[in-house]
C-alpha cells in the first residue's frame, strides 16, 4: 500500500487510519496556500527578468567593449557546453538538496554575481568565469523550479501549476526584454547587467514567500513513501530503462532539432526581404509567441489534466512541422510574424508538457530532477545541432530547403511520438 505523505512531511496512513489516495488520484488533490503559490508564481516571474538579461545582451555589451567575434563566439560556445554538460549532475543536486528553496536561492546569487562579473571587469578571465557560473546555476535553477512546483501541489495539481508557470516566465521575459533594451538603448549597455544584478533581490524576496512546509519533500523529488521499501523502484538503472523516458526524451531532441534553427533562419530571410522594417518584425516574431505562451499556457495544463499528454503532444509537433512549410512558403515578410503564432502554439504545449511529462514518468523514482536533466540534455543536443545543420543546408541547397527539411524534422517527431510514446497521465495508468 502507498502511503502519502502531506504538506508538512507527516502521514496520513496511520494505525486505523484509512489508506491514503493514490498519486494521481482525485482524492489526492492538495490545496496549497495563497502565499506559497504566489511567491512561486513571483519568483518564476522576477527570474525571467534576470536571466534575459544573458540573452543578445552579451553580444551587443561585449561588441563595444571591442571584443572580436571570436572571443565572443568562444565565451558563448563554453557557457553552451557548461549548460549542456550540466543538465543531469544539476537534476542529482536537487534531487539530493534537504531544501529546493536554498538551493534555488544560492543559484539565483550566482546568477547576480555572474551578471556583476560581466558589468565590473569585461576582461577574457572574468567573462569566461560569469559565463561558466551562469550556465552552471541555470542547470540547477529549472530543476529547481519544477522540484518546488512538484512539491507545493503534488502529481494531481502539477498540470495546472506547470501552466501557471510557463504564463509567468513568458510575462516576465516579455517585460525585461522591454526594461533592459531601454535600459541598454538610453543608458549603456553595461546598465543590463546591473538592472540583472537589481532584479536579483526581488527574485530572492518572491521566493521567501514560499513557504518551507508547503513543499512536501518527497513529492519533490518524485518519491513515494511506502510501507514496505522497493529498492528495485528507486534505482537510476530502472529510471534510465524506462521506455517511456527514452522515447521522450528522443522526440524532445527531435523537437529542438527541428525549431531552434527557424527564428534565426527566419531573422535571415526578413532582413533580406525588407532591411528597413526588419528590427520591428523581428521584434514582433518574438512578441507574438511570448503572448500565446502567456494566454494558453495554464489552458494547456488543465487540458493535459483531462484529455491526457499525448494529443497535445502530437498537437505541439504538429504546429511546428505546419510552422516550417509556411515559412518556406510565405514570401511576403510581414506575413511571417502572423507565421509565429504556431511558434507560441508549440512553445505553450512543450513549456507545459515537457516537465509534466518528466513527472509522470518518473514519479516514484526518487530521481525526477536526475530525469529532467536526462531530457534537458536531449533538448541541448538537439538545440547545439540544430543551427549547424541548418545553415548547411541553406548555404548549399537554399533557404527554402532548411525550412522544409525542419519541417520533415518536425514530423518525424510527430511519428516518434504517435507509435512509441505511451499516454503517461497518472489516470491512464493501470492500478496497482
Amino acid at each position: 500500500m502507498t502511503r502519502i505523505v502531506d504538506p508538512r512531511g507527516s502521514d496520513h496512513a496511520g494505525a486505523g487510519a484509512a489508506p491514503g489516495p493514490e498519486p494521481g488520484s482525485d482524492r489526492g488533490i492538495r490545496t496549497p496556500s495563497r502565499q506559497s503559490q504566489r511567491g512561486l508564481d513571483w519568483f518564476i516571474f522576477f527570474l525571467a527578468d534576470v536571466q534575459t538579461g544573458f540573452g543578445p545582451f552579451v553580444t551587443v555589451y561585449l561588441t563595444t567593449q571591442k571584443w572580436t567575434q571570436v572571443e565572443i563566439g568562444l565565451v558563448l560556445t563554453i557557457g553552451s557546453l557548461i549548460g549542456l554538460l550540466g543538465q543531469m549532475p544539476g537534476g542529482v543536486i536537487v534531487d539530493a538538496a534537504r531544501s529546493e528553496r536554498t538551493v534555488a536561492g544560492l543559484s539565483v546569487a550566482l546568477i547576480a554575481i555572474s551578471a556583476l562579473g560581466y558589468a565590473a571587469w569585461p576582461i577574457f578571465p572574468v567573462v569566461v568565469a560569469a559565463a561558466v557560473v551562469h550556465a552552471a546555476a541555470s542547470c540547477v535553477l529549472g530543476p529547481a523550479i519544477a522540484a518546488i512546483s512538484l512539491g507545493i501541489v503534488g502529481p494531481d495539481g502539477i498540470g495546472e501549476r506547470l501552466g501557471r508557470n510557463a504564463r509567468y516566465a513568458s510575462l516576465g521575459n516579455g517585460g525585461a526584454a522591454a526594461l533592459m533594451g531601454a535600459c541598454g538603448y538610453y543608458l549603456t549597455s553595461r546598465s543590463v547587467f546591473l538592472v540583472t544584478v537589481a532584479l536579483a533581490a526581488p527574485t530572492l524576496l518572491a521566493l521567501s514567500q514560499i513557504r518551507g512546509n508547503d513543499i512536501n519533500p518527497d513529492e519533490a523529488h518524485g518519491t513515494v513513501v511506502r510501507e514496505r521499501p522497493d529498492p528495485e523502484a528507486t534505482r537510476l538503472g530502472t529510471l534510465l530503462r524506462q521506455r517511456p523516458l527514452i522515447v521522450f526524451a528522443l522526440g524532445v531532441l527531435m523537437l529542438q532539432l527541428a525549431n531552434a534553427a527557424l527564428l534565426p533562419l527566419m531573422a535571415g530571410v526578413v532582413t533580406s526581404r525588407s532591411p528597413g522594417w526588419a528590427p520591428a518584425l523581428i521584434a514582433a516574431c518574438i512578441i507574438v509567441p511570448q503572448a500565446i505562451v502567456a494566454l494558453s499556457s495554464p489552458t494547456v495544463g488543465r487540458l493535459a489534466q483531462k484529455v491526457g499528454r499525448r494529443p497535445l503532444l502530437l498537437a505541439g509537433f504538429a504546429a511546428l512541422a505546419v510552422r516550417g512549410i509556411l515559412f518556406a512558403a510565405v514570401t511576403d515578410a510581414h506575413l511571417l510574424a502572423a507565421v509565429q503564432l504556431f511558434d507560441g502554439l508549440t512553445a505553450a504545449v512543450f513549456g507545459v508538457l515537457i516537465p509534466l511529462t518528466v513527472a509522470d514518468v518518473a514519479f516514484g523514482s526518487s530521481h525526477f530532477n536526475f530525469a529532467q536533466g536526462v531530457v534537458g540534455t536531449a533538448a541541448g543536443i538537439g538545440a547545439s545541432v540544430s543551427t549547424t545543420l541548418a545553415g548547411f543546408v541553406a548555404d548549399h541547397f537554399g533557404v527554402r530547403a532548411a525550412f522544409v527539411g525542419l519541417a520533415a524534422i518536425a514530423a518525424f517527431g510527430l511519428v516518434i511520438m504517435w507509435a512509441l510514446m505511451p499516454e503517461t497521465r497518472p489516470q491512464a495508468r493501470p492500478a496497482h
